[in-house]
């Protein structure tokens, strides 16, 4: 393993550039592939943040040439790449590019993969070293992962790394889970296995931590005595698309509540770690998982839902179950919202209300703690009756920053409280644009640094969270919702029964 380049402060404002080596994708023909993965090569290698001595492989079941697939690399990196387009970087980066076709269960394939990679130690100068990023279903993790393991792919060793990166989903439930992880470990050591969810490479995930802990503005009250409640949403705008398949064997539960929003929850709900290192922010953010409880009255605090042919954006969309390929009578859901707890001092009592849902009104994420009201009022009541409860927004996307929401008064000659919102937008504060999120995870993978990667034990016990509220819906029907609607009319239900309501971000 290379060092960490966050431990030796002296490094800390430097541009961190990995040793030397290769990047493996598996599935590089894929839609990730395509629309993150190659982009995100070409951005890093814009930003001068690739080794001299690099090489990208492709391995997927095409009879290409390597001038074949450096086109079609072209072509999806020029299309969805974040910065401008500089021909002589590809040229470079085009030089450096390979393509080994061939089937998962293809022994031959796989012992000239392994013979590539043995040549371009002495063509390339990487140093054996390499990452292997698994853009493939799940379901053939097992054949690839054996594959690695026979052809010694694999295997570390003191004067190289190998490393892997593994995409949600990580199981289906807490079973398929231990298993997919007792098998990736058994080819891969632990320190080796980078579990991706792009969520937390996000720009402003990361800020969340500098917010808290680089400001003692917030820190004292980001705790059950002035918080009322949190509320984290996850919106999207989109149907499933070409995902039928996907998604009705997982729904909104599985493909989202379980990995994102409860890597927010834990991001919010923890305790300040003893440094800022990848071992430190993986123990407090266990802490909370494992300190999450879910509600006893599921039927009025668990809510999913399923959305049907309403308008979004001007134009008429179809139900969920007219799209292409789902079944006519699934009980899938595209929506689930949950009010969980954390049993822990800080945040006893305080209710974390959790939701995330497809063709709802517009695409955006973002964790909001509302603020409990004042405990006296010295106005009279009709001086302040457009007034609600203070909020810190943390905005994750479209429109990244931070809101501050609390009273101020009316000018005028009487006295007229209402809400006001102060706003930080990282757009119009700094210069340079944020990365995209597979950038910076990519980066950090070639690097060795796993702050930004949620360990198995993290993975584990999120799974217990859901695996209850799965069980509980298992047989039941999803409550409707137009599309173009903030959800089912239950998950208002939900939070009114507590005296409280959604946000409408």
């Amino acid at each position: 393993m290379i060092p960490n380049p966050l431990r030796d402060p002296r490094d800390r404002r430097l541009p961190r550039v990995p040793q030397p080596c290769a990047l493996v994708v598996f599935g590089i023909t894929g839609d990730l592939a395509r629309k993150k993965l190659l982009p995100a090569v070409y951005d890093l290698a814009n930003r001068g943040l690739l080794p001299t001595n690099f090489a990208l492989l492709g391995f997927a079941r095409r009879d290409w040439a390597d001038q074949d697939f450096a086109e079609l690399s072209r072509e999806a990196a020029r299309k969805h790449a974040r910065t401008p387009w500089r021909e002589e970087v590809w040229e470079q980066l085009a030089a450096d590019i390979t393509f080994v076709p061939g089937s998962f269960d293809d022994d031959a394939a796989f012992d000239q993969l392994a013979a590539t990679l043995g040549r371009l130690e002495g063509s390339h100068g990487i140093g054996g070293n390499a990452a292997f990023y698994l853009s493939i279903p799940p379901a053939m993790f097992p054949t690839v992962l054996k594959q690695m393991q026979r052809t010694g792919m694999a295997e570390s060793t003191p004067e190289r790394w190998r490393r892997v990166v593994v995409e949600k989903p990580f199981g289906d439930d807490l079973l398929s889970s231990r298993q997919l992880n007792e098998l990736v470990d058994s080819v891969f050591s632990a320190d080796d296995v980078f579990r991706i969810d792009h969520y937390l490479g996000k720009e402003t995930v990361q800020n969340l931590l500098a917010l808290r802990f680089a400001n003692s503005l917030f820190e004292p009250i980001w705790n059950g005595h002035h918080v009322d409640s949190v509320q984290i949403t996850m919106a999207e705008d989109v149907g499933i698309g070409g995902r039928a398949q996907f998604y009705e064997n997982t729904g909104a539960a599985r493909d989202v509540l379980q990995n994102h929003l409860l890597q927010l929850l834990a991001l919010t709900a923890m305790e300040e770690p003893v440094e800022f290192s990848p071992e430190e922010i993986g123990t407090e953010k266990l802490k909370v998982l494992r300190a999450i409880s879910i509600p006893e009255d599921m039927e009025t605090f668990a809510v999913r839902g399923q959305y049907e042919q309403g308008w979004l954006a001007g134009e008429r969309v179809s139900g969920y179950r007219q799209e292409e390929g789902v079944d006519p009578e699934s009980t899938t859901e595209t929506f689930a919202a949950v009010r969980l707890g954390v049993e822990t001092r800080r945040w006893a009592g305080v209710p974390f209300y959790v939701r995330t849902g497809k063709r709802l009104p517009r695409r955006v994420t973002e964790i909001a703690l509302v603020f409990k009201r004042a405990p006296h009022l010295p106005f009279a009541d009709t001086d302040t009756e457009e007034l609600g409860n203070n909020q810190l927004v943390i905005r994750v996307q479209p429109d990244e920053g931070v809101t501050l929401k609390f009273g101020s008064k009316v000018p005028g000659s009487v006295m007229e409280v209402r809400d006001v919102s102060m706003d930080f937008l990282y757009g119009e504060q700094f210069t340079e644009t944020s990365p995209e999120a597979y950038e910076r995870l990519l980066l950090d993978v070639l690097l060795g640094d796993a702050t930004l990667f949620p360990r198995n034990a993290e993975v584990e016990a999120s799974w217990t969270v859901i695996d209850p509220l799965e069980e509980f819906w298992a047989g039941t029907t999803p409550h409707s919702y137009r599309a173009g609607e903030w959800g089912p009319r239950a998950a208002d239900e939900m939070l009114a029964a507590e005296g409280r309501r959604w946000r409408r971000p």
